[in-house]
């Protein structure tokens, strides 16, 4: 079952639960439109190459398409779907006035060079822009694209309009609009709600270790910032290799080792009560949260009954998969899910856009305190929506966000 299907079996589920109205089921399970385009680019040494791109916009019943661009080479409409779907059910988990939306380039970033990367996000930029607009579609950063890919996108754009359009996009750099937090808000966004979790709980930081999968911004960040907070992080890994050290690790020693050696795999020194370890291996250690900041299906059927860990924080995108959900949820295993943890990427993105439009800009500690306003809010709204229908938090989640655009669909459709 790819994410696609993991999705829509999502929402048949929270739908049956709900007793959702057909017609609406209906709507939310097919994208409004669908769009792939072809971008020719001129290669330093002289050569043609096209390439593919994507953008999906799946739903704008309460605001405009809002969701990322990811460059990879395995991306297909299919992912591109099933991301945007998400992103529609997320921005109405956390009550934000957005759409879904997702776009993709299949191609290697790493295998450019710069001047080739800028050409091929300009050429993608002119053959989507009749789709997007302030109004319209807004994409961000996502995989392998970053605050630079944004600020070529916003330039292409403003250009091809005749204004300046800096809104169009929302992830940029803060010389161009952009927000403070940005860069850190999907990881701060989980920790808030995990936070909150602990808090209920009576439970103290200190007394809790963490296993994080996935090193890259998300992970580090989520590392450091529950570092920071008191929590012991005793295991951290990327896609070579991991770290596992009994006693705890120094999230921002692992950081500089990875850049210096490639991997944090390699960071294992005698002597300091570490040891590499594997992927498959740091899953399974025992410990208190497991923070899953990698790949989607990395939790599945064959591997839940081994998870060791208490509770699950998903920042990545569908890490666990339907049968896992049975399976965890079976042995009490508390999943925090991606629609509800790592939605505090786009929530700062929202207040990117707000503050674009009213001219402003936030200070750091206000967008901090506005973001942990609305992710305790969503946690509490899931939590209750739980309790109430007696079902799993990621069940919760969608009922949630159903409900919502249950609601904006029958006021403005009519169905």
């Amino acid at each position: 079952m790819n994410l696609l299907e993991n999705s829509l079996a999502q929402i048949r589920k929270a739908s049956e639960i709900m007793r959702l109205d057909p017609a609406v089921e209906e709507i939310l399970s097919h994208p409004e439109r669908t769009v792939e385009v072809s971008v020719p680019v001129k290669m330093d040494n002289g050569t043609l190459k096209v390439f593919t791109g994507f953008r999906v916009q799946h739903n704008n019943v309460r605001g405009p398409y809002k969701g990322g661009i990811r460059f990879h080479p395995y991306v297909d409409m299919d992912e591109v779907k099933a991301l945007a779907t998400l992103m529609t059910i997320k921005c109405a988990v956390v009550n934000i006035p957005l759409g879904g939306g997702k776009g993709g380039v299949i191609v290697d970033p790493h295998s450019l060079s710069k001047k080739e990367l800028e050409a091929l996000t300009r050429g993608y930029t002119s053959a989507i822009s009749d789709f997007i607009g302030p109004n319209i579609d807004i994409p961000a950063p996502d995989v392998y694209t970053n605050s630079q890919t944004m600020a070529w996108i916003a330039d292409e754009f403003s250009k091809k309009h005749g204004e300046n359009m800096l809104g169009v996009v929302t992830g940029k750099g803060l010389a161009i609009g952009g927000s403070e937090g940005r860069e850190t808000a999907t990881s701060q966004g989980g920790v808030y709600v995990l936070e909150e979790y602990t808090r209920e709980r009576g439970l103290s930081p200190s007394e809790m270790t963490v296993v994080v999968q996935g090193f890259g911004n998300a992970g580090a960040n989520v590392a450091e910032l529950l570092h920071r907070e008191g929590y012991k992080v005793i295991a951290v890994s990327d896609s070579k290799g991991g770290l596992h050290c009994k006693n705890g690790l120094q999230p921002d020693a692992a950081v500089s080792c990875k850049l210096e050696k490639g991997s944090v795999g390699g960071c294992f020194a005698a002597g300091d009560a570490c040891e590499m370890i594997s992927n498959e291996d740091l899953l399974e250690l025992p410990c208190d949260v497991l923070v899953l900041c990698a790949l989607e299906n990395q939790v599945t059927g064959e591997n839940a009954g081994k998870i060791k860990a208490k509770v699950i924080l998903e920042l990545a995108n569908g890490p666990v998969t339907p049968e896992a959900d049975e399976i965890l949820e079976s042995n009490g295993v508390v999943v925090i899910p991606d629609i509800l943890a790592n939605s505090g990427g786009v929530t700062v993105s929202y207040f990117e856009l707000v503050q674009n439009k009213m001219h402003l800009y936030w200070p750091l500690d206000e967008v901090k305190d506005r973001l942990r306003k609305k992710m305790v809010d969503a946690w509490k709204n899931v939590e209750d929506t739980s309790k109430e229908y007696g079902c799993s938090y990621r069940t919760a989640a969608f009922v949630l966000a159903m409900k919502r655009l249950e609601e904006a669909i029958k006021m403005r459709k009519g169905v």
